[in-house]
């Protein structure tokens, strides 16, 4: 029988802890989010990255709240969001402009083609946000600069928290409309203060460079694969290297929207706001970005609120 786990991150610890991971494969969540959306193929491909990205680095942090992952351009597609709770509820979403995608893709001849997540963006900036929920916030922002979501990242521990850091992410893209997209990745850290018990300094190069190697050795096939666990595949990477399964996160789509968050927003409004607001059977009407949902609201029911 199958292995159906997905929508899961496993962190790991090999060699005494010297080194710390991360794998992650996505499926029914990510589902959720591109069926929500309707994306174009290159925009979901892109997303779909993004949100793997988004649990690996979620996972690396200590935090109680929300993590957010946001990459911005000037590109055709101008922006990418990824909520990840503590307690793993997701959603995600992509801001683009289909009429200029369309005519990049004409100039370049590359319809069909899906290209790399920065190539989209363009010039911009990645950045990850942790909020705990009481007004405290912690931001590290890079500027998008690398041909791969990969090389974004790593840019960002090199540059900002000077962590050693090798990353490899996935994407399955279906090749019917309705196929099943999936998405995944590992990573790998080393940081010092979290362990390497025993261990002669003098190696560190020669293990983090057999870590890594292992590492890239892992295939799309295997990581996707419905025969195997995240452990097994673990176990085929680093059994020689002491292999320490220490956590497993599970995740599910959640949208955070609410009709009385909106009202709440649509209170900040004057009277005279709202009424330029009306459409033409004069209501209000708001969409989330991140699960469709349409909201309608009157100004009657609105000023109810406010008094």
């Amino acid at each position: 029988m199958a292995n159906r786990n997905f929508d899961e991150c496993a962190s790991f610890l090999i060699d005494n802890g010297l080194f710390v991971g991360r794998i992650c494969r996505l499926e029914n969540v990510l589902k959720t989010i591109i069926n929500k959306h309707g994306y174009m193929k290159n925009v979901s491909a892109a997303l779909s990255e993004t949100t793997a990205l988004a649990v690996l680095l979620a996972n690396a942090l200590k935090f109680e709240g929300l993590f957010t992952l946001q990459l911005q351009g000037n590109g055709p597609v101008s922006a990418i969001v990824v909520d990840v709770t503590s307690d793993g509820k997701m959603r995600a979403c992509a801001n683009y402009d289909k009429e200029r995608l369309q005519k990049a893709f004409a100039l370049r001849k590359n319809e069909g083609e899906i290209e790399a997540t920065p190539h989209l963006l363009g010039e911009g900036t990645l950045a990850f946000t942790i909020d705990d929920g009481n007004n405290n916030y912690h931001q590290g922002v890079v500027e998008l600069q690398g041909k791969t979501l990969e090389e974004c990242a790593l840019r960002y521990f090199k540059q900002s928290e000077q962590i050693d850091t090798v990353l490899k992410l996935f994407v399955s893209i279906p090749e019917e409309e309705n196929g099943e997209w999936k998405a995944g990745g590992i990573m790998l850290q080393r940081i010092p203060e979290l362990g390497g018990k025993n261990i002669n300094t003098e190696n560190i190069d020669e293990l983090r460079n057999e870590a890594a190697m292992l590492l890239n050795t892992l295939t799309a096939e295997e990581l996707f694969s419905e025969q195997l666990t995240l452990g097994e595949i673990l176990h085929r990477l680093y059994h020689a290297n002491g292999l320490n399964v220490t956590k497993d996160n599970r995740y599910e789509f959640q949208c955070r929207c609410s009709r009385e968050k909106l009202l709440k927003t649509l209170r900040g409004f004057s009277e005279n706001d709202l009424a330029a607001m009306l459409d033409e059977n004069s209501k209000i009407t708001a969409q989330c970005g991140f699960c469709s949902e349409t909201y309608e609201f009157t100004i009657p029911e609105i000023m109810q609120k406010l008094n």
